[in-house]
């Protein structure tokens, strides 16, 4: 059994200056961009509240686009119940994975962001066999 749920919306901006660019994404969603904490490097945190996805501004060299997170507490079972469902792993990269969907888009699948998943309403809790699709469990989800 492991648990996952919608983490954050990510904004990747093929851009110089990612201050700019996230004051132009805090402006049009009506949000302060967060101040920008030392080791942020080419990120920039949308302020969200705490039932709502976490929303990132992120410098990137690919083009320009927006892209999702799933945040799981078992990131190997998660990333095979993804594999069941048609989705490749493209990349790991320091402490997540970037996948494909079977429709072409890029996501991550990423550790935690806010804490233990069971402390969340919206969490998806996964039965079944590594690496088999499954269905979210009586439990959550």
């Amino acid at each position: 059994m492991h648990r996952s749920r919608l983490c954050s919306l990510v904004i990747d901006c093929k851009v110089e200056d990612i201050d700019a660019a996230a004051d132009f994404w805090g402006r049009a969603l009506g949000r302060p961009v967060k101040p920008a904490a030392p080791d942020a490097g080419g990120y920039r945190d949308i302020e969200t509240r705490d039932d709502e996805p976490i929303v990132l501004v992120q410098k990137v060299e690919h083009p320009s686009r927006i892209h999702l997170d799933i945040e799981t507490d078992d990131l190997d079972a998660e990333v095979r119940r993804l594999e069941a469902l048609g989705a490749r792993r493209v990349e790991f990269i320091q402490r997540w994975w970037v996948m494909e969907a079977p429709t072409g888009q890029r996501f991550c699948v990423v550790r935690p962001q806010r804490g233990p998943l069971e402390a969340h309403d919206n969490t998806n809790t996964w039965e079944g066999e590594p690496g088999k699709p499954g269905e979210p469990s009586e439990q959550g989800g």
